[in-house]
């Protein structure tokens, strides 16, 4: 398929996980892709995998809570590529506690990298989509949203990105441009093995006791949910705007 043809994407914490995924299939549909992290290192490295595969890929150190830092990478994959078509905002951290046990800064943390980022990211793009009158959002939300035991933080936010998502579409929508949001239920990716590990289990168990209730009996894989983020940044989905598509297996 090449339905991201002379489509320039950003995908942020696109070292590993749901945002390499995401990267990935992003270029293997023709997409010039600014593969976004904190960490320039492995974002090279994972953008190196991409055109090692035939892709068009660059990889840029940034710091998404930084606004600074968002502008200036915004300016230099417009000024590499000629525009910018598509965002997907994946940076995240979690920093779970209870609330009675979470200070200040776990709070602050990660509704400043999981929420406000996004904010920052969807206001230096905008201009170029509307501009172009174009352009594809999609935003990382998550199962947790609902409400999850220790994770006070994460799920503010994480609900956060659910209302942020809603009121873009209706903003940038006259300008042709959607805003959608995926909420995954569990991943096998470095984030949720470092839970397992912080409540004192195994990757393999904790993914075993997670998919014990989930009716489709397993977890998924970063690739699955890459697949949903590039129907909604493709023109298949140019009708579906201001929604959040939960993708957990079935569990309700």
């Amino acid at each position: 398929m090449t339905r991201f043809a002379d489509r320039v994407a950003v995908v942020t914490g696109a070292a590993q996980g749901i945002g390499a995924a995401t990267a990935h299939r992003l270029a293997a549909e023709g997409a010039a892709v600014a593969v976004v992290d904190l960490d320039a290192r492995r974002a090279r490295a994972v953008a190196d995998e991409i055109t090692a595969a035939g892709g068009r890929a660059v990889g840029i150190g940034c710091d998404v809570t930084d606004a600074g830092a968002v502008a200036a990478m915004t300016d230099q994959v417009v000024q590499a590529y000629g525009g910018l078509h598509v965002l997907v905002n994946n940076a995240g951290i979690t920093r779970d506690n209870l609330l009675f046990r979470m200070p200040l800064p776990e709070w602050e943390a990660v509704l400043t990298t999981n929420l406000t980022s996004m904010f920052l990211c969807c206001q230096a793009v905008q201009e170029h989509m509307v501009e172009a009158r174009y352009g594809r959002i999609v935003n990382l939300s998550s199962r947790s949203a609902l409400g999850n035991r220790g994770q006070v933080n994460y799920a503010a936010a994480k609900a956060g990105v659910q209302g942020l998502t809603a009121t873009l579409a209706v903003e940038l929508g006259p300008f042709n441009v959607t805003v959608n949001a995926v909420a995954p239920g569990y991943v096998a990716t470095a984030m949720t093995a470092a839970t397992a590990e912080r409540v004192g289990s195994s990757p393999e168990e904790h993914q075993r006791a997670v998919a014990e209730h989930t009716p489709l009996r397993r977890v998924a894989q970063p690739a699955e949910i890459a697949s949903v983020i590039a129907f909604l940044a493709s023109d298949d989905a140019s009708y579906v705007s201001g929604q959040t598509l939960y993708v957990n297996g079935g569990a309700r």
